[in-house]
């Protein structure tokens, strides 16, 4: 089995700005509920000035600092073995599954990946700790490497598990 280093293909440049777009989506639905709770409750309204303010530091953080480090740890790498994912960004998480204990692979879109040409590669295993997602890959990427790990996956003989 492969060493714990780095694994060699990083994410596509594209998934800062997915990663952006999903703080922003998030922090739009926290403000309007910040609205909507001094709109209905009078009494929270001397506190919402604070709770916006740390609201507006959250969002900075989402938008300037989580993208760029998530992906500069985000890598990815299949090999003749196994499939390897590094992710996180304030939890770091490395994650190996050996061929033969695959059994199920697939490319999903989500509405804003779908706006960005951006796709999620899940490869479930046999695996009580559950599938490796390698996200912010580009659409073709992450087709065309869910069908080479189905074709070797089909060739390898057993139930992967």
């Amino acid at each position: 089995m492969k060493e714990m280093n780095d694994p060699a293909h990083p994410i596509h440049r594209k998934a800062i700005a997915w990663w952006m777009l999903q703080s922003s989506v998030l922090m739009v639905a926290v403000f309007v509920g910040i609205a909507a709770l001094g709109w209905l409750i009078e009494d929270t309204r001397p506190f919402l000035p604070v709770v916006i303010v740390i609201a507006a530091a959250f969002w900075l953080v989402g938008l300037f600092v989580e993208p760029f480090w998530r992906f500069r740890v985000h890598r990815w790498e299949t090999t003749d073995t196994a499939v390897y994912a590094r992710t996180g960004w304030l939890v770091r998480q490395w994650r190996a599954a050996p061929l033969p204990r695959i059994q199920a692979v697939d490319a999903t879109q989500g509405p804003l990946e779908q706006i960005m040409g951006l796709s999620t590669l899940k490869v479930t295993t046999a695996s009580s700790s559950g599938a490796i997602e390698i996200s912010g890959l580009d659409k073709a990427t992450a087709d065309r490497v869910a069908r080479e790990l189905t074709e070797v996956a089909e060739l390898i003989p057993g139930d992967a598990t």
